[in-house]
């Protein structure tokens, strides 16, 4: 099963729904600007309860932009570690696209999200109906651009990992038949084309 890293800009974001990532896989890296002596207490219980899986990085410099590089080593040393990984950046600085972008032509599977709530995973595992689901779906292949999956088992890994790999075949071809139906994705034999709205 792929990791899903969540990296918080601390300095840009600071969470309050942690709990909504209790009932999922995820290692949390804290990234804390060199002058910020203080972390909501809020923010520092919900993390003990991750354990090994949360930690914080101190940065180190006070440029205009030396969390966005610390954030950046970080994900190149863990996707070289783990290819198959995921990345979520939780910050509001849109100066973080240009790499995200870049990364993902390097098939870095990598998105940024202004809150917790954003993330992929957490956004389908709160759907109530199948239209949502297939709404979230859609969104997040829309923005993976030119790295979105070209084939048949690509695509069904793919979205899998979005519902935390639970999902059983009866339910994988459901979701398939609705994407095709709905004129999203064209299938010939093994391969997919896609027919996407862009992403907002």
């Amino acid at each position: 099963m792929s990791t899903n890293y969540i990296l918080i800009d601390y300095e840009n974001v600071q969470p309050q729904n942690l709990d909504i990532l209790s009932q999922h896989s995820f290692k949390i890296i804290v990234f804390v600007g060199e002058n910020q002596t203080k972390l909501h207490f809020d923010l520092v219980a919900g993390l003990q309860a991750f354990g090994s899986a949360a930690k914080y990085v101190k940065i180190s410099g006070n440029g205009n932009n030396a969390l966005d590089f610390h954030i950046a080593y970080y994900i190149g040393r863990l996707a070289a570690e783990e290819p198959d990984a995921y990345f979520h950046i939780i910050s509001k600085d849109t100066g973080f696209d240009p790499l995200i972008k870049h990364l993902r032509t390097n098939k870095v599977r990598v998105h940024r999200e202004t809150d917790l709530a954003e993330i992929p995973v957490l956004k389908i595992s709160n759907t109530t109906s199948k239209e949502e689901t297939i709404n979230a779906i859609v969104k997040n292949l829309a923005g993976r651009g030119q790295s979105r999956p070209r084939k048949v088992k690509t695509l069904t890994n793919t979205i899998n990992s979005l519902f935390d790999e639970k999902l059983d075949n009866k339910e994988m071809m459901s979701l398939l038949q609705s994407l095709k139906d709905r004129k999203y994705i064209l299938v010939n034999e093994t391969n997919v084309s896609y027919r996407l709205p862009k992403q907002a």
